[in-house]
């Protein structure tokens, strides 16, 4: 392993959680290095990323209902918060134009809608804006499965990588969703609307082929960066099936299948056609054959070699900087020669990663690099 580094230039020096998880009160200040967070299956460690991941647009790295963050064990002497089942996230951000504080939480509405804020230096904030502070990837073991589940899975997983380089992605895939769910709401309650079924059809149109668009344009840069790369994880090579049978990327084109596509959607119950409807195609370079059929390991080095190629991509497109990375339990199934290039790859990028572990023993190579933490009863110890 290479000596001591410089520190990363973007980085998260502190966080605050309240009420989150198995978290009642707690906070942990980590510095400007590669943190990692060993303990036993159990004890927060998943949690405490997870958190992190919550200070992106998005449901974070487990995609969970925000009802579900909330502490489930009654404090001793419960808060407000907690009465109202409320939880915060908080944490405050190094970057070369300054220190920013960022939170986000669950805030109180009226009814059963629930709803989450993001803050930045205590003003309210957009997705967007979020997203071009802090940049970040995750990789976790529920991933492990992406190339074998249904392909819901591998869109979240290509439009997280697309959001990390086009923070108005989620935007547009959010206002093609709403109107894909109007127009589907007004087919089957018999609407002969034309004039709104024309107009929310242009809208799905307009965003679905910029959706469409930016997966496209994402994949082409992540081939371009897998091909130039040889190493200890496997190159492999993307491709988008549309949910057209032809290009998405043309509005005029999807606005005229959609209109052509409603009776068949009334009597279905469901959109036919669009970018909803996409699925990602990964085949390992060398040996030709489709993720899917690989073995295991094989798929899980895939994944890693695709999330650290969007990260070096991100690195170059902001003179630099690399995203915040996340690995969940990611070294505990790699060979020694793999685990090295991994930490190689961070080093080499300058990212603060975050890892966690149940052995502190696998990130030794590590140790003139990295601030390793232990978790017990829901604080956080520093360890030599």
């Amino acid at each position: 392993m290479r000596a001591e580094v410089s520190s990363p230039a973007l980085a998260l020096t502190r966080i605050g959680l309240l009420n989150f998880r198995s978290y009642a009160r707690a906070e942990l200040g980590a510095g400007t290095g590669i943190v990692v967070l060993a303990g036993a299956n159990g004890s927060g460690k998943t949690n405490l990323i997870e958190a992190i991941s919550l200070l992106s647009p998005g449901r974070g790295l487990r995609g969970a209902k925000l009802a579900d963050l909330q502490r489930k064990a009654p404090a001793e002497t419960p808060s407000d918060a907690f009465a109202e089942g409320l939880w915060a996230v908080s944490a405050t951000v190094a970057a070369p134009g300054g220190t920013w504080e960022i939170g986000t939480g669950l805030v109180p509405s009226e009814g059963a809608t629930q709803r989450r804020t993001l803050h930045l230096n205590g003003a309210p904030a957009t997705n967007a804006d979020v997203a071009e502070l802090l940049p970040m990837l995750w990789l976790t073991p529920a991933q492990d499965r992406l190339f074998l589940d249904g392909a819901s899975e591998r869109r979240r997983f290509l439009d997280r990588l697309v959001f990390s380089a086009e923070p108005q992605h989620a935007r547009r895939a959010t206002r093609y969703e709403r109107a894909m769910a109007e127009r589907l709401r007004l087919l089957r309650d018999g609407s002969r609307d034309a004039a709104w079924l024309d107009g929310l059809e242009a809208a799905m149109a307009e965003e679905g082929a910029m959706v469409s668009a930016s997966r496209l344009e994402t994949i082409a840069r992540l081939n371009g960066e897998l091909a130039s790369r040889v190493g200890a994880f496997p190159s492999a090579h993307l491709a988008l099936r549309d949910g057209l049978g032809t290009s998405t990327t043309d509005a005029d084109t999807l606005r005229d299948s959609l209109a052509a596509s409603r009776e068949r959607d009334a009597e279905s119950g469901r959109t036919n056609i669009g970018p909803h409807l996409a699925d990602l195609e990964v085949r390992h370079t060398a040996k030709r054959s489709d993720a899917r059929d690989c073995s295991t390991g094989e798929q899980k080095a895939l994944l890693i070699s695709i999330v650290l190629a969007n990260a070096r991509l991100q690195t170059k497109r902001r003179d630099g900087l690399a995203p915040l990375l996340l690995l969940d339990e990611i070294a505990a199934h790699l060979d020694v020669q793999r685990r090295a290039a991994l930490f190689e790859e961070i080093l080499a990028l300058r990212a603060q990663a975050w890892l966690t572990g149940t052995d502190k023993n696998l990130f030794a190579p590590l140790e003139s690099n990295a601030q390793f933490f232990a978790i017990s009863g829901g604080q956080f110890v520093a360890q030599d």
